[in-house]
């Protein structure tokens, strides 16, 4: 199954809020407000994991969840620990959740809710069959405009790294799919990815 089938167009490096990180277009404040929100995302990741673990029948594919779940949590340093490192380095606020945001959080709790594994998967795959080469261009471009090095690039780097297997592993994961479920969850978490990145350009435009 090909990413395009998978995301239709909401290939998230394309987005205009991407492509001014990209060329070192971000003004003042929005790496910050963007750390703080996407923040409430890396911290209920590893909920939405455990859940899909349990709500995945096939064992293989359960295998397959439980390893992505291991990469989040375990080893020297969570990933959310990783994540505040870059949270700190941009002077990340408190932030509450956004209306954007929060609409993508719920894609991903009420894809466990409504108990689908073949629409589960797809929300997960949504996102991982991107974020190898999404984070990849974040940590470039983040050291070459905006000053981050070192320790406030750990969560992108190793993103860039470990996210290739990942979405081998979702991609895997769904031959025990519905394969119609299963586009259809990658389709409805891309679409939150893109109004979440929507909602910063927006903002930059108010």
């Amino acid at each position: 199954m090909d990413t395009t089938t998978l995301i239709e167009t909401n290939r998230l490096l394309d987005h205009p809020f991407y492509r001014r990180w990209e060329e070192g277009k971000l003004e003042e404040g929005e790496l910050s407000s963007y750390a703080a929100q996407y923040r409430y995302f890396e911290a209920q990741l590893p909920e939405f994991l455990t859940a899909l673990s349990a709500l995945v029948v096939d064992r293989d594919a359960q295998a397959l969840v439980d390893a992505n779940l291991a990469d989040e949590v375990d080893g020297p340093e969570t990933h959310l620990a990783l994540f505040d490192r870059f949270a700190r380095a941009v002077d990340a606020p408190d932030e509450a959740l956004s209306p954007a945001m929060a609409t993508l959080v719920n894609t991903y709790k009420e894809a466990i809710a409504n108990k689908d594994s073949s629409f589960a998967l797809g929300v997960l795959a949504g996102y991982e069959v991107q974020a190898a080469e999404v984070a990849a261009t974040k940590g470039e471009g983040l050291a070459a405009h905006y000053g981050v090095t070192g320790e406030g690039l750990s969560f992108w780097n190793l993103h860039a790294e470990v996210e290739q297997d990942h979405a081998a592993w979702t991609l895997s994961a769904s031959a025990s799919c519905d394969t119609e479920q299963f586009i259809k969850g990658a389709r409805a978490s891309s679409s939150a990815w893109w109004g979440f990145l929507d909602e910063r350009e927006a903002l930059h435009a108010a």
